[in-house]
């Protein structure tokens, strides 16, 4: 699958569509997304459909219940970014890591764990945006979308220390990651290992705290 670059306009204004197989709880998150301002588009009643509506109605970014028939969710957010990468968030009642390495694994840029709230949703869907500009840069660095959930992996990880670290924000971390290979004309991929390495070293190092 070939890079394009989504342009994705203000957090509040965003077109939004949604996939969840129980009514009542899509008509929740449909009132809680209207609430805080976003566009809800379309509610799908399982994966296939999701997938469907995407694909005519070209959402900014799409919420998706894991567990639903015809079409699961992850499996519709596979097909969704084969066809036109976009923020997507996975739900799911089940908290367990498995569903949460699944979402990574499909390229999804976050997923919550209902029941959720209004509280919970403005800033998953922001820093679903957030994500997604990311892999779409990591996409543009390596040269396609595996590779990119690969280099993600190890980005995250790296962003990680250095938010520990140097107390940065997500965003920030990114961009001294980036900043620097620019600056040393290398691969992120490579820059993220050589912060991870780095930060193991520190940490071993006799006398020092992690």
């Amino acid at each position: 699958m070939q890079s394009r670059r989504r342009d994705i306009q203000c957090p509040e204004r965003l077109r939004v569509l949604l996939a969840d197989d129980e009514f009542l709880i899509a008509m929740g998150l449909k009132a809680q997304l209207e609430n805080l301002g976003y566009q809800v588009v379309a509610v799908a009643e399982n994966g296939q459909r999701a997938v469907e509506l995407t694909r005519s109605l070209k959402p900014d970014v799409v919420l998706l219940d894991i567990k639903m028939p015809v079409l699961d969710g992850l499996e519709a957010a596979r097909q969704i970014l084969q066809e036109a990468p976009l923020p997507i968030l996975l739900l799911t009642a089940y908290s367990e890591r498995h569903y949460v390495d699944k979402a990574v694994e499909v390229g999804a840029s976050g997923y919550l764990v209902k029941p959720v709230t209004e509280g919970d949703l403005m800033p998953a869907i922001r820093m679903a945006v957030s994500r997604f500009k990311e892999l779409q840069f990591l996409a543009e660095d390596v040269g396609n979308l595996q590779q990119a959930l690969e280099t993600r992996k190890l980005v995250e990880q790296a962003k990680g220390i250095l938010m520990e670290r140097l107390k940065l924000s997500e965003a920030d971390a990114f961009r001294r990651i980036q900043q620097q290979s620019q600056n040393e004309n290398k691969p992120m991929g490579e820059i993220a290992k050589a912060i991870i390495t780095a930060d193991k070293i520190f940490a071993e190092s006799p006398g020092r705290q992690s």
